[in-house]
C-alpha cells in the first residue's frame, strides 16, 4: 500500500507537533511544509522539528512553491481561527485536489458565521475532488463530538450541559496570552467584546450539537468574563499580579422555543484547580460523564488532526463536519 503524502501549512507549535506525530505513522510520508517566516523558508523539516527521520522534506514560502516539487495528498492546516482568514489559504488547496485537515476553530461548523464561504469551500472541494474538515479537542471533541456520541444511547433527550476546566499554566504561551493573562479584568472583557480575546469555537460547538440533534436554536448567547488572580502568578511565558486577569470564564447558552437546551461552560485560567471535563444529559437514561484531569489540549489536538486522516479520505469530496465522518478513534 502506498503511503499518504502529507504536508504542513503553518509551522507554529501546533503545526510542528502535528508533523512530528504524523512522522511516527507507518502510513505517512512527510513531503514538505509551508510557512511565511523567512527564518524557516528553505530549511529542512528535520532540522526545524528536531526529527532526523523526516527526510527530503523542506519548508516552502507558498503552496505554489511546494507544488513545483510535490503534490501532497493531505495538508494539515494550523494557522488561523476564523473562516474568513482561512478561506484564501484553503480554497486553492481544495481546487487543486488536495485534502485538508484544519485546526481552524470556526471551521468546525462554518455555516454559523460564514454560510457563504462554507458553500464556496464545499464547491471547491467537490470540483477538485478534495475533502476538508475542521477538528481538534475543543472545538472538535470534548464539548461537541463526545456528547453527541453519548446521545446515541438515549431514548429521550431534553438538554445537554457541558463544563470544561483547564489549568492554562500547562498550556503554550500563545494561549496564556489569548485568555488575557496579565490584563486588567476590564481590558480583557473589552477585548472579548471586540472579538480580540477569548476562546474561539465555543459557539460552533453549540451549533454542531444543535445541528446533529435536530434542534433549531432561536437564541445562542455567549458571555466572557475575566478570572481574577488571587495572588501573583508566574509561568514560563507570563507574569500576572494579584487582581489582574489570569484567564477566562466563557459560556454559551442555546435556547429552543425559549427553553434552555444547551449550556457550555468553559473556565480556562492559570493555576486552575481540579481540571476536568464533564457532561450531563437530561435524558432517558440520564447520563453524567466526568473526565478527571480533563483532556490535555495541545497534545490531544495534534492527535485529533492526525487520526482523522484515514476517515477523511474515505469520505465523499466537499466540506465536511466531524459528524459526517466515522467515529473518531486511534488510527
Amino acid at each position: 500500500m502506498s503511503k499518504i503524502k502529507i504536508a504542513q501549512f503553518g509551522l507554529g507549535p501546533i503545526g510542528l507537533e502535528t508533523l512530528k506525530l504524523a512522522a511516527t505513522k507507518p502510513w505517512v510520508d512527510i513531503v514538505g511544509g509551508i510557512d511565511i517566516d523567512p527564518a524557516k523558508i528553505g530549511r529542512p523539516l528535520s532540522e526545524i522539528t528536531g526529527d532526523p527521520g523526516i527526510r527530503n522534506a523542506w519548508v516552502f514560502r507558498s503552496l505554489d512553491d511546494l507544488l513545483v516539487r510535490v503534490k501532497p495528498d493531505v495538508i494539515f492546516h494550523t494557522t488561523v481561527s476564523q473562516v474568513s482568514a482561512a478561506y484564501p489559504q484553503l480554497e486553492p488547496m481544495l481546487r487543486r485536489g488536495i485534502n485538508v485537515v484544519s485546526s481552524c476553530e470556526e471551521l468546525l461548523f462554518p455555516q454559523l458565521r460564514e454560510p457563504d464561504l462554507a458553500v464556496k469551500l464545499d464547491k471547491a472541494g467537490k470540483d477538485g475532488g478534495a475533502r476538508l474538515v475542521g477538528t481538534g479537542v475543543n472545538p472538535g471533541f470534548v464539548m461537541d463530538v463526545l456528547p453527541i456520541c453519548l446521545t446515541g444511547v438515549c431514548r429521550q433527550l431534553t438538554a445537554v450541559h457541558l463544563q470544561r476546566v483547564v489549568n492554562a499554566t500547562t498550556r503554550r504561551g500563545s494561549l496564556q496570552k489569548k485568555i488575557g493573562s496579565g490584563l486588567t479584568p476590564a481590558e480583557f472583557e473589552a477585548r472579548f467584546q471586540a472579538g480580540h480575546a477569548g476562546h474561539a469555537g465555543l459557539r460552533e460547538s453549540a451549533a454542531l450539537l444543535a445541528h446533529c440533534l435536530g434542534w433549531k436554536l432561536d437564541e445562542l448567547l455567549e458571555t466572557g468574563k475575566a478570572m481574577v488572580a488571587r495572588r501573583a502568578i508566574r509561568t514560563r511565558f507570563v507574569e500576572v499580579r494579584k487582581g489582574q486577569c489570569c484567564g477566562l470564564h466563557q459560556t454559551v447558552v442555546g435556547k429552543v422555543d425559549g427553553q434552555t437546551r444547551l449550556t457550555l461552560d468553559l473556565k480556562m485560567y492559570l493555576d486552575a484547580p481540579n481540571p476536568h471535563d464533564a457532561c450531563q444529559l437530561e435524558s432517558d437514561p440520564p447520563l453524567n460523564l466526568v473526565i478527571n484531569g480533563g483532556v490535555a489540549g495541545d497534545a490531544a489536538t495534534v492527535a485529533a488532526l492526525v487520526n482523522v486522516v484515514p476517515r477523511l479520505l474515505r469520505a465523499a469530496p466537499g466540506l465536511l463536519l466531524m459528524t459526517d465522518l466515522a467515529v473518531p478513534s486511534y488510527a
